[in-house]
């Protein structure tokens, strides 16, 4: 009796050992089923579920706190349609932020990376300032876009996903990287609708706290440069301007086209 008691007692301890091991991977993966579920239900159909980057590897951070895609749509839209934020913007920010952006645009003439024939997109562009200042320097086929449209200035559109065809632009700006969600899908919807040689001009936050409507955390350019598989960095540098800090130039590649990066 005592022998054949031994190889269940044995057997009993083995099983008891395997569930206390494996216990703690199961309570993983149930908590986190749930948030990838929501995700998967509530994205839109050509729009992916965001992936949160590696800080450490990656130098970028999805800021948590939206329960779905349309979640954060509706905070953008909030911030828009702002009663106070839109009076600012086209009042007494007005020709103010139109100065600078003229000087900003006409600098851009001067080192050959827009022109007078430059069919532009200003990304994330609000009340549009940056298309009426490219207006003003003789940029006339110019357009903004924004989840909340702005007529004429302005037509409704979302970043990660912009309502025009491929090899469209021949330049494009935008000073709202850090409200992007899906930061890769920004960059690649700025690569399909830039033409071959097109430019695109970011100015972003690294390394600095952006407001409480951002989407993600800029901590090196390195993750931005590595965003652009289709383009070339053409230069970096610091400004002060509206809350960013460096300026980041691209240029979209065409066959053959080499490498070319400078920094100031």
């Amino acid at each position: 009796m005592k022998t054949s008691t031994q190889p269940k007692l044995l057997t009993f301890k083995y099983v008891f050992l395997s569930l206390l091991l494996t216990l703690p991977i199961l309570l993983l993966v149930l908590r986190l089923q749930p948030q990838n579920l929501r995700w998967t239900a509530a994205s839109p159909g050509n729009i992916r579920p965001p992936t949160v980057p590696n800080i450490t590897t990656r130098g970028i951070r999805i800021r948590p706190g939206y329960t779905s895609y349309e979640a954060y749509i509706q905070r953008q839209v909030n911030k828009t349609l702002n009663p106070r934020l839109r009076q600012v913007w086209i009042t007494r920010d007005w020709d103010r932020k139109i100065q600078v952006f003229s000087q900003f645009f006409q600098n851009l003439k001067r080192r050959s990376l827009l022109s007078n024939d430059s069919k532009s997109l200003c990304i994330g562009a609000r009340v549009g300032q940056e298309v009426e200042a490219l207006r003003r320097v003789g940029v006339s086929d110019s357009v903004g876009i924004d989840l909340v449209p702005y007529p004429p200035l302005v037509v409704k559109g979302d970043f990660h996903n912009q309502p025009f065809g491929n090899d469209t632009f021949d330049f494009e700006f935008s000073n709202v990287f850090d409200h992007a969600l899906l930061p890769d899908k920004f960059v690649a919807e700025i690569e399909r609708t830039l033409k071959p040689r097109g430019v695109c001009v970011l100015h972003v936050a690294v390394a600095r706290r952006t407001d409480k409507y951002s989407a993600n955390d800029l901590f090196s350019i390195k993750p931005l440069v590595e965003m652009f598989r289709r383009s070339e960095l053409v230069q970096v540098r610091e400004i002060d301007g509206f809350g960013a800090n460096t300026e980041a130039v691209f240029m979209k590649r065409e066959t053959g086209y080499g490498e070319h990066i400078q920094r100031s």
